[in-house]
């Protein structure tokens, strides 16, 4: 499946599907949202003023209105079809939610579309998710890497790809790499990151090869609800993301009790954003993805 691209989201049970809070904390007014099948980039709530009715900016207008239809909300939503870059709110918002996380978490552009779109919010206004932390994992892959190396070129094995992972062994616990926090009000705000990360196979593991990384995320989208498709703490009933897949250009050997270290990148351009990634020990690796020369997201 193309790096991006959701799959099953259709007979998925939950996609902020039955996300319900009280926002009477912080708002003078209760709001409720169910989006069932994430047609929307943003959704725009001015609570202040009741006749203002909440505001859908989208790239794909017609799936929206097609979800407004079957949803029953005509006369209820604006659908703005836009560039939202271009776009100018009648007034500033209470309430920013978007679905732009991938199965990364950052890997769909979220923090910089919603860098941009923060504008739109009050300075006290309130962002859903307010934050989100990507996560790998070195698996053992034998198809999957085999599956790459039959392109017999460079370029795919420095591409991540989403894909439902079947037959993999998850060699240590996962750990979280690069966490994004909205609103970001800094004027120091900065979407590069970088994390080196240590894993150790335990003890009776016995020797393995790592083919690459499985990556996932985990989102808070307010106070204390959650969504996401880490392991440990996966949103049941959820198939809207697959989790995501780093190879390595070659396998590596690690064995119990031996520290096996590897370096993550989130490069930022001035037309793209891409990942590089690298392991250092037990022996070091070629760098993959070298200034985004195989895989970027383009701004």
């Amino acid at each position: 499946m193309p790096l991006g691209e959701r799959g099953g989201w259709e007979s998925s049970e939950s996609m902020y599907c039955g996300v319900e809070t009280d926002f009477s904390d912080d708002v003078p007014s209760l709001l409720s949202f169910h989006i069932s099948t994430g047609g929307f980039d943003y959704v725009l709530a001015p609570l202040m003023n009741p006749s203002y009715r909440p505001s859908s900016v989208e790239g794909n207008g017609s799936e929206t209105q097609n979800l407004v239809k079957m949803e029953g909300w005509e006369g209820m939503v604006t659908i703005i079809s836009c560039d939202m870059r271009f776009w100018t709110a009648p007034e500033k918002a209470d309430i920013l939610v978007s679905e732009l996380l991938g199965s990364f978490g950052d890997n769909e552009l979220s923090p910089e579309c919603l860098d941009g779109a923060q504008r739109f919010l009050k300075p006290d206004g309130i962002s859903i998710p307010s934050s989100y932390t990507s996560f790998i994992q070195p698996v053992t892959a034998s198809k999957l890497y085999n599956d790459v190396k039959a392109h017999k070129d460079l370029a795919h094995f420095e591409t991540p790809y989403v894909v439902k992972l079947h037959s993999v062994a998850r060699l240590a616990p996962s750990q979280p790499v690069f966490t994004f926090a909205h609103p970001n009000f800094s004027t120091k705000a900065n979407n590069q990151r970088y994390k080196k990360l240590r894993f150790n196979l335990p003890s009776d593991a016995g020797s393995a090869l790592v083919h690459g990384f499985a990556g996932y995320f985990d989102s808070v989208l307010y106070k204390d609800v959650h969504l996401g498709i880490e392991p440990t703490t996966e949103t049941p009933n959820m198939f809207s993301w697959f989790p995501i897949f780093f190879p390595l250009r070659k396998p590596v050997e690690v064995h119990p009790n031996s520290p096996f270290e590897v370096h993550f990148w989130r490069c930022c351009g001035s037309t793209k954003v891409w990942y590089e990634w690298s392991v250092s020990s037990p022996a070091p690796s070629p760098m993959h993805n070298t200034n985004g020369r195989s895989y970027r997201v383009g701004l």
